[in-house]
């Protein structure tokens, strides 16, 4: 999130994108396609976006988030009918440059942050960081595939799959059996019903 220049306009604009990209796990063209009538800023902010098959759902916005969005939204300006995020010419982003950003972000941060280094960053990257984000927080999986319109807890449960710090918190929290000390001592009637034998 740091790589992005934040004192040019496309720096504004990147650094705004990943960040409702990662909070709301939007699809990128969900993102893509979000008009500025779409955002909701204020208490009890939100995007209005439209996903798979037409359906319709609305995403809460934090309020770290809500302040990026406004301020990218009054430097964009416009009317509610366009495109929240823009090319320098004015012509809505592509998916494709969407990718090609995030490839020079992630090179920038590589510096800094040595793991980077030759790891693919896409838009589904951000996606996939923000359902994360839920299940680390506890969030249910019913919940996040209604938060990412899944149609389908099952494409949800894959995040489940996925991370092997959650099953080693539930690890944790399993109780061990104590070992009973000593040696196992038969009851005198078993020892009488064996010896009948």
């Amino acid at each position: 999130m740091a790589a992005p220049n934040r004192g040019t306009w496309v720096g504004r604009r990147d650094y705004a994108l990943m960040a409702l990209a990662i909070q709301t796990g939007l699809r990128i063209s969900e993102l893509l396609g979000l008009n500025r009538g779409d955002i909701v800023l204020g208490t009890g902010g939100h995007v209005r976006c439209e996903g798979k098959g037409r359906k319709q759902r609305s995403v809460p916005m934090t309020s770290p988030v809500r302040s990026i969005v406004e301020a990218w939204l009054r430097e964009r300006g416009g009317k509610a009918s366009d495109p929240v995020f823009i090319t320098r010419p004015g012509r809505p982003l592509s998916i494709d440059a969407v990718q090609r950003r995030l490839t020079l972000h992630a090179e920038t941060a590589a510096a800094q942050c040595p793991s980077l280094r030759g790891k693919h960053l896409s838009p589904h990257v951000l996606r996939h960081t923000s359902a994360m984000a839920l299940l680390h927080a506890g969030v249910d999986t019913t919940v996040i595939a209604l938060w990412l319109g899944h149609a389908d807890t099952r494409s949800t449960n894959a995040y489940l799959h996925a991370d092997l710090a959650i099953k080693e918190r539930a690890l944790a929290r399993l109780t061990p059996i104590p070992p009973q000390p000593g040696r196992y001592r038969p009851p005198d009637r078993l020892i009488a019903f064996l010896e009948g034998l």
